[in-house]
């Protein structure tokens, strides 16, 4: 079995199946939501704060509306350095304990192949011999989404979605979250790559004109 990867900070997860899930990939505190319920829990709300003040988080939620409205929770409740948001790739299906898929029709955490939800932690990784994937490249800012069409433009969400599905993210993240994610995930090589292949679309359409 692969050893666990040893993190600094506590995994905040929507529900008990997740967290059976993590608990055999990564070696931290795992925080779980009880889906909607920890908007009604003030001491879970309390003790999540308290945590982050301290050590900061990481938010893992399932790449769906219900999701997408936790993670928008934590963005409200906490400092902007205090939370980081790692995403799973929409893929469709349904966990075998359901008997139906999601409203969405992606996997949830709980769904998803060990590898992969090993990949979202591993840059991340405090163990000192756990090879673990470095995150390069320059930082992607405001300027470069705006100049790359993915803000403020008429075609920009069309974009932002071919984009984030590249990466494997989920297909309806806001620009300022998929910019977080860029930097985060190290993915500046592939957004300059996606840039320049617009670039000469662009191009290539106006000559044709």
């Amino acid at each position: 079995m692969a050893e666990r990867i040893k993190l600094d900070r506590p995994v905040i997860v929507e529900g008990r199946y997740d967290k059976i899930k993590l608990a055999s990939i990564i070696d931290t505190e795992i925080i779980t939501t009880d889906g909607f319920g920890v908007f009604r829990k003030n001491e879970k709300t309390a003790l999540v704060r308290r945590i982050a003040e301290k050590h900061g988080v990481f938010v893992l939620t399932d790449s769906d509306g219900a999701g997408r409205v936790i993670r928008n929770y934590f963005n409200s409740i906490l400092p902007p350095d205090k939370v980081t948001h790692l995403y799973t790739p929409e893929i469709s299906g349904k966990e075998s304990r359901k008997k139906t898929p999601s409203k969405a029709g992606y996997l949830g955490v709980e769904g998803m192949e060990a590898g992969l939800l090993r990949k979202l932690f591993e840059p991340f990784a405090v163990n000192a011999d756990l090879p673990c994937q470095k995150r390069t490249g320059r930082t992607i800012t405001k300027t470069d989404m705006y100049e790359a069409g993915l803000s403020g433009k008429p075609d920009s969400s069309a974009l932002r979605e071919e984009l984030a599905l590249l990466l494997g993210l989920p297909h309806d993240i806001t620009a300022n979250a998929l910019l977080a994610a860029i930097n985060l995930l190290g993915e500046s090589d592939r957004f300059d790559e996606f840039a320049a292949s617009k670039r000469t679309d662009r191009d290539e359409k106006k000559e044709g004109e």
